[in-house]
């Protein structure tokens, strides 16, 4: 490999990975703060804590990953241009398409790191996400709970709790379960724990009473008892248990999803055009990096700089980037739009490369030289 080329990869590199780096950690942090009441005030483990939103990292880097390596390519190449570097390897008889060879083999890394996260890496993490999410939301009910405040842990079931032992147990336990709405119900108990019974997560009370009003006569009856067992597992938990989203679902299962479950009409569209754009993203981040370079290394030299075709790849960069998320939304709802994701994510590129292989940009070091 020539050594400006590794003089410019060796850039690039280091840029790409402190600035997705960054910025992943960014994101990562401003997501994780909705859980960290969890840790502060519901006694959930710093360690349970952290594996949570480690699983959501992959997810994030998938989605930042190329429009970091376009705003990289930009950044090197214009601080090569305003320090005459450039200018000096072009001198040297390099032509635009030698100059960008870096940034071409960054961009083909991008691009099979990008397969890798989406077709491997962020189904399994982002469904390890979706489990733990619902395993504290739902078994680990527990956790959940404060003292002295009313809590919700479904619709129509509320729990109050007047102190909590050292051993998970509570003390002084007021339930109220308005699930069914023709027949509400309030426990009240001296003790109580959470268990799991068949993987449902449910409430074991002991010494109390439970209140419930008779719909057809109008009247409260109270029955006490010694030990009593109440479900808090809701349709909506059952649910949510059995049904997957598109994102972690892998590739085979978003085009032949299983016959057994039910799924509605949008969602196999929505599971459709998610496999689509998971297949042709990293065609985007490669066409991101050409259009890049089409801006920064075409044309004539310019003793001014080049701001103006720096703004101007910032727009068509943003726009290609906006209009593929609006894109996939579209194609939602009308999946005969589907070929436009693959000419969205591929025709931008092969314009921008025409441009830099076109054969009066060989001559363009010659002429510079010339001027020189």
């Amino acid at each position: 490999m020539p050594r400006l080329t590794r003089y410019i990869l060796r850039q690039l590199v280091l840029g790409l990975i402190a600035v997705t780096g960054g910025l992943a950690a960014l994101v990562w942090l401003t997501q994780s703060l909705r859980f960290l009441e969890l840790v502060l005030n519901r006694g959930l483990s710093l360690g349970v804590f952290l594996e949570l939103t480690l699983y959501m990292l992959p997810n994030f880097v998938a989605i930042v990953l190329p429009v970091t390596t376009f705003i990289v390519v930009l950044a090197v190449y214009h601080r090569l241009e305003n320090d005459r570097e450039l200018v000096v390897m072009r001198g040297a008889g390099l032509s635009p398409l030698a100059l960008a060879r870096p940034a071409l083999l960054i961009a083909a890394a991008v691009a099979a790191i990008g397969w890798i996260m989406n077709l491997w890496v962020v189904p399994e993490t982002y469904r390890s996400f979706r489990e733990y999410q619902f395993d504290i939301r739902h078994r680990m009910a527990a956790v959940l709970l404060q003292e002295g405040v009313f809590s919700s842990l479904g619709d129509g079931l509320t729990v109050f709790v007047r102190a909590r032992e050292a051993d998970g147990s509570f003390r002084g336990i007021l339930l109220h379960d308005a699930r069914d709405a023709r027949a509400p119900a309030t426990v009240f108990a001296e003790r109580g724990w959470f268990a799991l019974e068949r993987d449902a997560p449910r409430v074991v009370l002991v010494n109390g009473s439970r209140q419930e009003l008779d719909p057809r006569t109008g009247t409260v009856r109270t029955l006490s008892f010694a030990e009593n067992t109440v479900t808090i597992a809701t349709p909506a938990m059952r649910e949510e248990a059995r049904y997957r989203e598109a994102r972690e679902r892998t590739l085979s299962e978003l085009l032949h999803p299983d016959p057994a479950e039910r799924i509605s009409d949008r969602d196999r569209r929505r599971f459709v055009a998610e496999a689509h754009q998971r297949l042709s993203g990293p065609f985007l981040a490669v066409s991101l990096v050409l259009v890049a370079l089409a801006f920064l290394l075409g044309g004539d030299f310019s003793r001014f700089g080049k701001t103006r075709r720096l703004l101007a790849a910032v727009a068509v960069g943003a726009g290609l980037i906006a209009s593929g998320v609006a894109l996939g939304n579209v194609a939602v709802r009308h999946l005969a739009l589907l070929p436009l994701i693959w000419a969205h994510a591929v025709l931008p590129g092969l314009i921008a490369g025409f441009w830099l292989a076109a054969p009066w940009q060989s001559l363009r070091p010659v002429r510079e030289s010339i001027r020189g």
